[in-house]
Formats: structure tokens, C-alpha cells, sequence
């Protein structure tokens, strides 16, 4: 059977054309010959081979939306296809290997916003080739969402910083070659944040991997800074002006993070669905009860929707029209509908759904990651009501 949303929802959508549909092909077969055959020994090893980002690369899927003068694919395609490259990576339903094999898409819009020529021409080419690995480093073991109370310390000593502190729930943190790290650099407050480039093979560097509940397939670390020595010319932006980077930066994030959450909740969908139409229950097909009929219908109404949302706010990032709080409010929205698919698409597959090995079970088990990371429930929704003044 054709599934119903992953190839045909484009089509009634105003937003998409067939260069979207080229995208979708180039990455939905990346992701067969590359991905699916490996996710379980990947979940298993608790990371990604280095040599997957060199092949994502190479298939212009690292690049797409970075500049070409760094490798990237130009101006030539927009936000939607960024769009539709996060949905066919998401559908293995492993969203470990989602995260940490575009983790650049969080650790280096910043350098090439606010950077200095030198900087994105050192850092963003074998980034962009899948050769250098980069993640970004905010959250700490006190602080979670609240990004004004960060304590990591950067003090200025002749050409360099000092830096020490930690950060915590790392994506790809044991892995990466660098991070783009958020340090106090001044008083108390957003206007004391700084952001710097770090190599994390700098001496006084440490890290240690988490074990998780969900994500198995990405390396996640709290990684250690002890007296490390950074170049001041790794400053990215203007000394205690990193929060507004660090604000821009949240909101890409949460926009993908937003649409990864629709494509693991129509997964969802599309795996109860033919579940109901193959599984035979007291003589008749699962699917011909309405109760189960009524599961899958509040299912699509809500993915419908919030692909809606989506789009439009996608429309205005392009547009110009963006607010945080909007994005704030979409992530919200995403991934509690992510939450409710999957807790239905469990409750259609019965004792299926937690047998390890199917896309059910694995994206149940990452609900919560999903809803929180980027931004908690709680935050986002003081956050939006703080932008829209109530």
C-alpha cells in the first residue's frame, strides 16, 4: 500500500513542488540503502560510524540551505525542502540517528551568522563535508531551558580565554571535533553570554556518555571544561553578545524539531493503520471497529494540523513575519501530537508495540526527548506567553 502521507499530503499543499519531490526521492533512497538496514546495529552501538557523515555529504544532504563558497548547495533550494529532507530522515523512526547525523544544523548557524570570515572559512567547509563533526553546548547540569543562568566561565587572559564548566545532554557530544560552546563572559543575565568555537581535543577537555531512554542511536555526553585555553579569535559574534544568537539558533531548532514530531506521528499512523488492516479480530479486520476507526481519524486530524502549522510558519521565516513565541507554540503543539500518535498506534498494535525492532516501540520510547529537548513544555509556553505580553 502507497502510504497515505508520506506521499501524498505534498500534493494538496501549496508549499511544495516537484523540486521538493526530487528532494524527497534523493533522500528516501539515502536513507534505504544507507540507514534502515543499519538502525538496529546502530541503536545497539550507541552511535553512528563517522563515515555516515561523509556519505550524507556527498549526497548533498549535509549541505542543503549552507552556502556553496563552504560546500554547501546554495541558494538554490528553501526551508521547505529543508523541510522535506527532515521528514524522510525521520522515517527509519529512530530519532538518535536523525539528531546526531545533522547535528551541524544546530552547531553551525551560529558561526556562520555571527562568525568572523576567518572562522566560517576554517570551520564550515569540512563541516559541510561530513569530515569535522560540530555540536552546540547550552544546557548545564543546573540550569536545563533557563539559558540566563548558565555558569560555564570564559575569562580573557592576553589573546585567549579560559574556560571552565561543564555541559550536559550533549547530541554527539563524544564524537564531535567542536562545539559551539555558551559561556559567561560578563555579569549576570542574557547580557553576559558569549559564544565561543571550541576543539574538543583541547587539553583540559573531558566527556562522559549518558545512557538514555530514548535516542540509543546518538552519542550523548556531558562534556567537562578544566582551565581550556581557547584563541580569542574563536569569539563568535561580539563579546557578551551571544543570547540573540543563541535565540535565532533556537528557533530553527525548534521549527525541525517540530517537523521530525509530525513525521514520527504520521510513522505512527501509517504503522497502526496497516496493522488495523491486517489484523484479524473476532472474524474481522481490527480496522472495521469504529472505536479503532476513531483512533486513526484523531490521529490524522491532529498531524494534519500541525503539518499546517508547520508550513505557514516555515512561510513566515522566509517572509520575514518569524516570532519566538510562534515557534515556542509549534513545538509544543508538534510533539504532543507526536505524544498522542504514538500512545494510540501502541494501543492499536497491543503487545506488538514493545517488542523491541519496530518503529513503534523505538519512537515511543523517545516521546519524551522530543518534548523536551530544545525547550521544555513548561518553557515554551512561559516564553510565548512572555511574547505575546500575558
Amino acid at each position: 500500500m502507497e502510504a497515505p502521507l508520506f506521499d501524498q499530503w505534498r500534493a494538496r499543499s501549496p508549499h511544495y513542488d516537484a523540486s521538493h519531490e526530487a528532494v524527497c526521492d534523493t533522500v528516501r533512497a539515502f536513507v534505504a540503502k544507507e540507514i534502515t538496514p543499519n538502525v538496529d546495529a546502530w541503536e545497539a552501538a550507541g552511535a553512528l560510524p563517522r563515515d555516515l557523515h561523509r556519505k550524507a555529504a556527498e549526497a548533498g544532504i549535509i549541505g542543503l540551505n549552507y552556502p556553496e563558497e563552504f560546500g554547501g548547495t546554495g541558494n538554490a533550494f528553501t526551508l521547505f525542502h529543508s523541510l522535506v529532507q527532515t521528514e524522510e530522515l525521520a522515517r527509519p523512526g529512530a530519532g538518535g540517528i536523525c539528531a546526531s547525523l545533522m547535528t551541524h544544523g544546530i552547531g553551525l548557524p551560529p558561526i556562520l551568522a555571527m562568525g568572523s570570515p576567518e572562522l566560517q572559512q576554517r570551520i564550515a567547509p569540512a563541516v559541510l563535508a561530513g569530515e569535522k563533526l560540530i555540536c552546540l553546548g547550552i544546557t548545564e547540569p543546573g540550569g536545563g531551558s533557563d539559558v540566563a543562568q548558565l555558569r560555564t566561565k570564559a575569562k580573557r587572559k592576553g589573546a585567549s580565554y579560559i574556560v571552565n564548566g561543564e555541559k550536559t545532554y550533549i547530541t554527539t557530544g563524544m564524537r564531535a571535533d567542536y562545539i559551539t560552546l555558551a559561556v559567561r563572559t560578563g555579569g549576570p543575565g542574557f547580557g553576559g553570554i558569549s559564544l565561543l568555537l571550541v576543539e574538543l581535543d583541547s587539553p583540559g577537555v573531558s566527556r562522559t556518555p549518558l545512557a538514555k531512554m530514548g535516542w540509543h542511536a546518538s552519542d550523548t555526553a556531558t562534556i567537562h571544561f578544566d582551565d581550556v585555553e581557547v584563541p580569542a579569535d574563536n569569539l563568535i559574534g561580539p563579546e557578551n553578545g551571544g543570547f540573540a544568537g543563541i535565540m535565532r539558533n533556537f528557533n530553527g531548532e525548534r521549527l525541525g524539531m517540530s517537523q521530525q514530531a509530525a513525521a514520527f506521528a504520521r510513522i505512527c499512523f501509517e504503522d497502526a493503520l496497516d496493522w488495523a488492516r491486517s489484523r484479524e479480530t473476532f472474524g474481522k479486520p481490527l480496522v472495521t471497529n469504529q472505536a479503532i476507526r476513531h483512533k486513526l481519524a484523531d490521529m490524522l486530524r491532529r498531524i494534519t494540523a500541525t503539518q499546517a502549522w508547520i508550513d505557514q510558519a516555515a512561510w513566515s521565516v522566509m517572509n520575514g513575519k518569524a516570532q519566538p513565541g510562534d515557534f515556542a507554540r509549534l513545538k509544543v503543539q508538534a510533539t504532543q501530537t507526536m505524544e498522542f500518535c504514538a500512545r494510540e498506534a501502541c494501543q492499536i498494535l497491543g503487545g506488538a508495540s514493545f517488542v523491541r525492532g519496530n518503529r513503534i516501540e523505538r519512537i515511543y520510547r523517545e516521546v519524551r526527548v522530543m518534548a523536551i529537548g530544545g525547550g521544555s513544555e513548561e518553557i515554551m509556553f512561559d516564553l510565548a506567553g512572555r511574547q505575546f505580553r500575558f
